[in-house]
């Protein structure tokens, strides 16, 4: 019988297979990374609670840009339906919730190499238990950071749990419409090595 170990030699797949598995238990990583935006946002927010004392107290830190002031919001993220009788307390309390729920259980599944995409979302998970637990101790949200011009333009106060949300969406919109193109042709480049391999394994054992 003729040798074909020369002839079909195996090739090592020129993309790893273990690029699309998931977090899993590496997941308590990207955890951390929420831990560290929760904690910040309730250490920022009693550091202004104590500085400032009541709402509506001011202190400029750039002029005219940008100034601490202490404000409550009763509604969503930068005031949305903060004049509404009280019952969105209990409805955004409830929706942080079940997005922190929901982003605790998926950054498990999100694949490793999806590095941008478990940052994203371990920030807007910080940020939305930060928040989160505003409204459970206090019944509002604490707010301090006031941005505007000359005082004649005036954008809704926030705070860094917001930052965090924010800045998360905005890294998971850059790798849905940027990076994950690239994953999807990256796993998709491993199956033709896959069946490449395996008919060469085949044919070989028919020899």
């Amino acid at each position: 019988m003729p040798k074909t170990s020369n002839n079909l030699k195996q090739t090592a797949d020129p993309v790893s297979p273990t690029s699309m598995i998931a977090n899993g238990n590496t997941a308590i990583k990207w955890y951390g990374v929420a831990l560290v935006v929760l904690i910040l946002d309730q250490l920022s927010k009693q550091y202004f609670l104590k500085t400032l004392v009541e709402e509506g107290n001011s202190i400029s830190v750039i002029e005219p840009i940008l100034n601490w002031t202490l404000a409550y919001n009763r509604g969503a993220a930068f005031s949305l339906l903060a004049n509404q009788g009280g019952w969105q307390k209990f409805f955004f309390a409830g929706l942080a919730l079940l997005v922190s729920s929901f982003l605790i259980w998926y950054i498990r599944k999100v694949p490793r190499s999806a590095k941008l995409l478990s940052l994203a979302l371990a920030m807007i998970l910080g940020g939305a238990i930060g928040n989160l637990i505003d409204r459970m101790v206090y019944g509002h949200v604490i707010d301090f950071i006031h941005v505007h011009y000359a005082n004649q333009w005036h954008y809704p106060v926030f705070n860094l749990a917001d930052c965090g949300v924010v800045g998360g969406c905005m890294l998971m919109l850059f790798d849905m419409f940027v990076l994950e193109g690239k994953r999807n042709k990256h796993s998709e480049e491993v199956k033709p090595s896959k069946d490449t391999n395996s008919n060469a394994n085949g044919a070989g054992q028919e020899k």
